[in-house]
């Protein structure tokens, strides 16, 4: 018995409309079997249709009577008793979006492979001989599939197991030794290995460059951190330090303030002082004159000298000829004061703002390469002023400030404690950062420097390169010597009369080259600039000597 129920298929006692056990059981006139509710329901829900048999399709005229399949009813009781069960998941019937068996008759199940040998699809059920069999050991299956007749050759009705290299298509046989004839063949299989091996390296590749792209993420999620935090850092920084000035000018509001109420307290006071003893001086005045009125009046004139015999002389004021009213002049110089500072504040606020916004749009992360063209290098370019306050007597100024040259006798210039007074050297006006690219053209044994503008103007330390603020690279004859903090290197390269200089202050670099017809990189520093940089020339010896920042655009 147990090997009975082993051998049981649950499908052929299933309702192909509920999927389950048949319940009630009823035959329809064409044989097949379904359970009572479910045919009859099925019917009502179709009424306006002639009732049909949902596996077959065979109509019924007029509505068959149904009735319970008592024969079948008592087997299925049997059946329930030994533990029978539904057909499992994969029994399931085929809808309109799945692959259906093809060996299935009636309602077809669910496909579960599709075989490329065959050109068919099958249930479980009907897979099982390719499973068991060796007669289909090479047959080839795969996922279910509703295009197994794109492998059929429409032309020779043959599979198409091969594929031509030449038209890069998919034929059978008879096409490559047709159509084909000649054409670079192989077999479908030696194909997909060849394809699959080239495929299986690309991915390797995409894999290496995804986790090179991780990589990257992962660096740029850092950089976003650390761009966040210098600048929420900077920003409190900078909040600290206006506060800082803020607090700074209130207290001098304050003090001024104060000053000027001290000070107009003492004066009024001062003057009210004054002004009681003029006030006294008037009440005396006023009484002796009603006393001299009061003689004046009598008439006796032997009374009137005995009661005045002589008058005193009158004592002079010591104030009211001193006095001056200045109206609303009194704190003029104060409020003159003030404004010298708030112009001065002003101004140096409008110079150096400049250098605060640069250096916040400096900010780069994605740095770029250096140029590698000239012309890469002239986006970059410049225009280089020469400062007269800070150019040595020895040198003179000319081509709008661009040009400066050796001279023998001093030049009259102003006195400025910016103005360099032991070596002949200039800065620039303009203060560096960002990118930037310009040339100079070298007339004699000339120093093409960049430096900070707190370099020192006196002393041997001043000169370019002799300290750790500026860079310099000395050019005499096709000769070059590259100078910083005190130490020399001598560099190698092609003679030229041009220098041009790349500066990049965001990423450290400064790059000299010789300018002819080609660029040649003299010499690069890597560094970390902590101030805007300026341009300089320094001039060695000879009188006659020049340096003069060409016009680049």
């Amino acid at each position: 018995m147990a090997q009975q129920e082993n051998q049981l298929d649950p499908v052929k006692f299933s309702c192909s409309i509920c999927l389950d056990l048949l319940k009630d059981p009823v035959t329809v006139p064409c044989g097949h079997s379904y359970c009572m509710k479910c045919i009859k329901d099925f019917w009502d829900e179709g009424e306006k249709k002639l009732p049909s048999c949902p596996q077959c399709r065979r109509t019924f005229i007029p509505r068959p009577e149904l009735l319970k399949n008592t024969m079948l009813a008592d087997l299925m009781e049997e059946l329930k008793k030994t533990g029978l069960q539904a057909a499992p998941a994969d029994h399931c019937y085929a809808g309109p979006e799945d692959v259906a068996c093809d060996v299935c008759s009636g309602r077809k199940l669910k496909a579960v492979k599709s075989c490329l040998f065959c050109l068919a699809s099958y249930c479980q059920k009907h897979l099982q001989p390719h499973r068991d069999s060796s007669t289909f050991k090479t047959h080839q299956l795969v996922d279910p599939s509703k295009n197994l007749q794109d492998n059929i050759c429409p032309r020779h009705g043959e599979v198409r197991k091969m594929f031509c290299r030449t038209d890069q298509k998919c034929i059978c046989y008879l096409c490559s030794v047709d159509e084909h004839k000649g054409h670079d063949t192989v077999t479908a299989a030696a194909e997909r290995t060849e394809r699959q091996r080239e495929m299986e390296v690309s991915r390797q590749q995409i894999q290496q460059q995804i986790q090179d792209r991780e990589k990257d993420v992962k660096l740029l999620q850092r950089e976003v951190e650390a761009i966040d935090q210098s600048a929420d850092k900077t920003v409190e920084g900078s909040e600290e330090m206006f506060t800082e000035l803020i607090s700074l000018l209130q207290k001098r509001r304050s003090e001024v303030k104060q000053q000027v109420r001290s000070q107009q307290e003492t004066e009024v006071r001062r003057v009210r002082e004054l002004e009681e003893k003029l006030q006294q001086e008037i009440r005396d005045l006023k009484r002796r004159d009603a006393e001299m009125k009061q003689f004046s009046d009598i008439e006796d004139h032997n009374q009137f000298l005995h009661s005045c015999p002589s008058l005193p002389p009158l004592s002079q004021s010591t104030h009211s000829s001193g006095i001056s009213i200045r109206p609303l002049r009194y704190f003029q110089d104060v409020t003159a004061a003030v404004s010298e500072v708030r112009g001065r504040l002003q101004d140096i606020l409008r110079d150096t703002w400049t250098n605060v916004s640069l250096a916040v749009a400096d900010v780069d992360v994605l740095l770029p390469k250096d140029p590698t063209s000239r012309a890469g290098f002239l986006k970059y370019s410049c225009e280089i002023t020469l400062d007269p306050n800070t150019v040595h007597t020895r040198m003179s100024l000319s081509e709008q400030n661009r040009k400066v040259t050796r001279m023998n006798q001093p030049q009259s210039y102003s006195g400025h404690p910016d103005r360099f007074s032991y070596y002949s050297q200039v800065l620039s006006r303009e203060s560096l950062t960002g990118r930037h690219y310009w040339e100079v053209e070298t007339a004699g044994y000339v120093d093409v420097a960049v430096s900070y503008k707190n370099i020192s103007r006196s002393g041997g330390e001043s000169g370019f390169g002799f300290n750790d603020k500026s860079w310099s690279l000395d050019c005499s004859s096709g000769s070059y010597i590259f100078r910083y903090n005190n130490i020399s290197t001598s560099i190698s390269g092609p003679a030229s009369s041009r220098i041009g200089v790349y500066l990049d202050h965001r990423a450290g670099v400064l790059s000299f080259y010789s300018v002819s017809g080609t660029m040649t990189l003299l010499h690069r520093v890597q560094t970390s600039f902590t101030r805007p940089l300026h341009a300089g020339v320094r001039i060695i010896w000879n009188t006659g000597d020049s340096a003069e920042f060409c016009k680049l655009k």
